[in-house]
């Protein structure tokens, strides 16, 4: 069922000078616009109020994805492709500062829009079962709890750990135009031999100053952790699209990220990172985390294509790594080397669901902790967390840390979070964003990220359990066995 609208008849009405009881009168009411002066308000809602940053949005893989899937809902006369949407905004780009929508559709060549009703209720439906699924999950531990009777409780220690400080190394590689620069976060002691080094990544848009804290603890117990920054895709690059000088970065920039991991445990083989343990362990945040996997050597299968046209034509805006998890379609992640004694692999909010069907002879024998949050729409954690641990790890020593108010950017610690519950660099995170109390998130992520390493030098696994609390926070640790009945719930 599709509702056609007059966009003359559109602009009239909104001014007045349409009868209130016309037909369009009556879609309006349908839609949601009761009065004038809501539809009016809507229509002068700037659409883009920094045509530099837009600009770069819209020049995107993922910026166009997202047009070509609007332009399926709501149609322009004949115009399926969104190309009139496109060309008509970036017209009105070169002549004004801020567009409304009033401004758009003022200067479309079209004479009227078919809103798409049966596609919208289909979105519409599947946004609703992707938020059923985030509230059911606290339930359903609940009642799993019931079962098992595993209840601990015990107090949070801080981690604000200050003697440890990290060394800037600049490394020449081939695949970069300027040296790579890593933070090489030695232990200050060395009675204590661990077995393990971490190389730490940062996510889409991230800086290695947002994880000094997690650095600064793990080096504090024994670990030494390179921190890597990637060009193209850390906050340079996010300040460089918000002036409107780069386009938005995406999952195109894999590639170079793999190359900087691989660029870094060559240098350590080598000797030009003095760091005596043998094996390593792969840390990351987001994209960091999803590049961890991906270097593991794990195939994306075959079927991701077709997977990938239902998430799109459904416009799953409650997971937004879907978007960078479809653009790998187009992405050549082939030849990769195998990593030798690669020990484990640690993701927070990590993602790649997607990618990977559950399939036992699809999986990797390498443990994995991955940590997520509950207040996640980025990466859910049901869909992405869950999901993945599902899809791709077959060792018994997987784990997922679920916490109860944490959210995707509850790991970044930035300029401003000791003393005040918002952040001060290009992120700007205050609290409706970064969920619950981010410290104490911090906090209780690096005790369980330490609990996890040392026992995986001993070769022993986190106790399974669930509803366990520390300080405020409420959380879980999940194992495959758990997570399977969470699924079946």
């Amino acid at each position: 069922m599709s509702i056609p609208i007059s966009i003359k008849e559109l602009i009239e009405w909104s001014n007045g000078k349409e009868q209130a009881n016309s037909e369009l009168a009556s879609w309006l009411n349908l839609l949601g616009f009761q009065d004038r002066s809501g539809l009016t308000k809507f229509l002068n809602t700037p659409l883009v109020r920094d045509k530099s940053m837009a600009r770069q949005i819209l020049r995107s893989w993922s910026g166009r994805k997202l047009l070509d899937e609007v332009s399926d809902l709501i149609l322009m006369d004949e115009d399926s492709s969104g190309e009139s949407v496109l060309y008509t905004l970036e017209n009105l780009l070169n002549e004004k500062d801020e567009v409304t929508t009033f401004d758009l559709l003022n200067s479309l060549s079209v004479k009227a829009i078919h809103i798409d009703l049966d596609g919208w209720i289909e979105v519409a439906n599947n946004w609703r079962s992707e938020l059923k699924k985030q509230q059911r999950l606290i339930s359903d531990l609940v009642s799993i709890n019931e079962i098992s009777s595993q209840r601990e409780e015990s107090n949070l220690k801080a981690f604000e750990i200050k003697e440890t400080e990290y060394e800037l190394i600049s490394l020449i590689v081939p695949h970069r135009s300027k040296p790579l620069s890593l933070e090489f976060w030695n232990p200050s002691f060395r009675d204590k031999t661990r077995k393990n080094w971490i190389l730490l990544m940062p996510g889409l848009g991230g800086d290695p100053k947002h994880f000094n804290w997690l650095a600064r603890s793990l080096s504090h117990s024994g670990w030494p952790v390179v921190v890597l920054d990637h060009p193209g895709s850390d906050s340079s690059a996010l300040e460089a699209l918000l002036k409107g000088r780069l386009p938005l970065p995406g999952a195109e920039v894999i590639p170079n990220r793999m190359n900087d991991l691989d660029s870094v445990l060559e240098a350590k083989m080598l000797g030009k990172i003095d760091i005596s343990a043998e094996n390593v362990v792969l840390m990351g945040h987001s994209l960091g985390a999803l590049t961890a996997i991906l270097a593991s050597g794990v195939k994306i299968d075959d079927q991701l294509e077709s997977r990938c046209e239902k998430v799109l034509d459904n416009l799953s805006l409650t997971n937004l790594s879907s978007l960078l998890q479809c653009q790998l379609i187009d992405i050549n992640l082939s030849n990769r080397k195998k990593i030798e004694n690669l020990s484990a692999i640690i993701g927070m909010n990590s993602f790649g669901s997607f990618l990977w069907q559950e399939n036992l002879d699809n999986q990797i024998n390498i443990p994995l902790f991955l940590t997520g949050g509950t207040f996640d729409l980025v990466t859910p954690s049901v869909s992405e967390q869950l999901g993945l641990l599902l899809s791709v790890s077959s060792s018994p020593f997987s784990r997922v840390l679920l916490i109860e108010g944490a959210s995707h950017f509850s790991p970044i610690r930035v300029e401003g979070q000791m003393n005040h519950s918002e952040g001060k660099d290009l992120f700007n995170l205050g609290e409706s964003i970064v969920g619950y109390h981010p410290l104490s998130v911090q906090s209780l992520l690096a005790f369980e990220i330490i609990s996890f390493l040392k026992r995986l030098e001993e070769k022993k696994s986190i106790p399974a359990k669930t509803n366990l609390t520390k300080g405020n926070l409420k959380f879980h640790i999940l194992d495959r066995s758990i997570i399977e009945k969470l699924v079946k719930f």
